[in-house]
């Protein structure tokens, strides 16, 4: 027998018995431990490199060979320095406050109930997730941080490194004081196991995907266990007349160009027409510069001969590539009707000096991260100081941005009293 079809014979039933089993021993957990768990993870990382960087490269080679774009093979790929960043969210994650140890609030009602609002651990948590990697980590620390234990369920094209770090953080774990169970992975990437994985009601107490639009609307339109949504991100720049112009451009190129496969790259620029025609020609040219093919309106085909055609999809793309839509608007508040209308909710940046202009764009776009004078680029767990991230929720219930420990928790209501009836 393969060892796929060996592997395949471990059911969603026996996970998840085995990851509630183990969320009853982690919800009670002492931060010491769980902090010390992190610790072990971490050196078992450390001394695994080659191990995980081996596996890792299977999964570029079989990529490239199976035709894999380079936005994909840029988000599969690990390297020293990517596996140095995911140590160092762990040794983040342990110096962060842990979430299960604070109040959220308490008061005395009027008959002398003392009723506190306390950090619970969510449960078991199931992640979904495609040709990431790194998410593996980020997933595992912050789920066990947060004090739940988690069920990871990536996709086929990243099996064998996913298989490998899950190994390592288990190693991790079985020189700690928690089992080794709170981190699991289903490793039959068969559909029919995510589907059933899905709907495990019975054993997973929330479930948050992580991808592209296909994959979180397929898990929207199947799962029955409920769901964080984690959004797209066609990320917008709106370029205000009153723009410290070289500030706007440098904005621009990193926004666009800095890691084009990930969801806080920018999509869209829009332009105030009232910067004139040369200083649009500059933008939409320093673009070309960079390598980005531009997919404009009439207006910006006019200046730059070079751009291509833009149609109402392309307002609409997340590209993930060297592509973006540009616009000319007339003032902020065409800016704001424009990303109303197209933008996915992720996260949208503004260039301006003019303090009203300003706060009319922070208080009316409503995304669930509003910039100005920066780079859309840090809608990111890690540099929002959360020691990583398990997503960037686009819903506004529960969770919205990125999702660090506390997005984790639920809570529950602690009522002390002293032989009180109710009459």
């Amino acid at each position: 027998m393969s060892e796929s079809k060996t592997v395949s014979e471990v059911s969603i039933e026996e996970l998840g018995t085995k990851s509630k089993q183990a969320a009853k021993t982690l919800r009670t957990a002492s931060s010491s431990v769980k902090n010390d768990a992190l610790l072990k993870m971490k050196e078992s990382l450390q001394k695994n490199r080659d191990k995980i960087l081996e596996a890792n490269q299977k999964d570029v080679d079989n990529g490239i060979s199976e035709g894999m774009s380079e936005s994909l093979v840029d988000r599969l790929k690990l390297t020293e320095e990517r596996l140095q960043g995911m140590e160092n969210g762990l040794s983040q994650m342990i110096s962060l406050v842990d979430p299960i140890t604070r109040r959220d609030g308490s008061w005395i009602n009027d008959i002398g109930l003392e009723i506190s609002k306390v950090r619970v651990p969510l449960g078991v948590i199931g992640i979904i997730y495609e040709a990431r990697p790194n998410v593996t980590v980020d997933a595992s620390g912050l789920c066990l941080k947060a004090g739940n234990t988690v069920i990871l369920r990536g996709g086929k094209e990243a099996l064998n490194s996913n298989r490998a770090i899950v190994e390592v953080l288990q190693e991790g774990l079985a020189a700690s004081e928690l089992p080794k169970e709170c981190i699991q992975l289903v490793t039959d990437p068969s559909r029919e196991l995510a589907a059933e994985f899905m709907k495990a009601n019975d054993y997973i107490d929330c479930l948050i995907p992580r991808g592209g639009a296909g994959l979180i609307q397929a898990v929207l339109k199947q799962a029955t266990v409920p769901v964080i949504e984690t959004g797209t991100g066609n990320c917008h720049l709106f370029v205000h007349e009153s723009a410290d112009f070289e500030m706007a451009k440098s904005i621009l190129i990193n926004s666009k160009t800095h890691r084009v496969s990930v969801c806080n790259s920018l999509e869209t620029l829009l332009a105030d027409k009232n910067l004139g025609d040369e200083k649009i020609t500059e933008l939409v040219q320093s673009l070309i510069d960079s390598g980005v093919t531009v997919h404009g309106d009439s207006y910006i085909q006019s200046l730059v001969p070079e751009v291509e055609e833009a149609d109402e999809d392309d307002f609409h793309k997340e590209y993930l590539s060297m592509d973006i839509a540009v616009k000319v608007i007339d003032g902020c508040d065409e800016a704001v009707e424009h990303i109303e209308k197209y933008s996915t909710g992720h996260s949208e940046t503004i260039a301006a000096t003019d303090y009203e202009t300003i706060q009319n764009f922070l208080n009316a776009v409503d995304s669930a991260a509003v910039y100005v004078n920066s780079s859309t680029r840090f809608t990111d767990g890690e540099m929002f100081g959360f020691g990583g991230e398990i997503g960037i929720s686009t819903q506004k219930l529960h969770a919205r941005g990125p999702m660090g420990l506390e997005a984790l928790t639920s809570y529950k209501y602690v009522i002390q009293g002293s032989g009180h009836i109710r009459e």
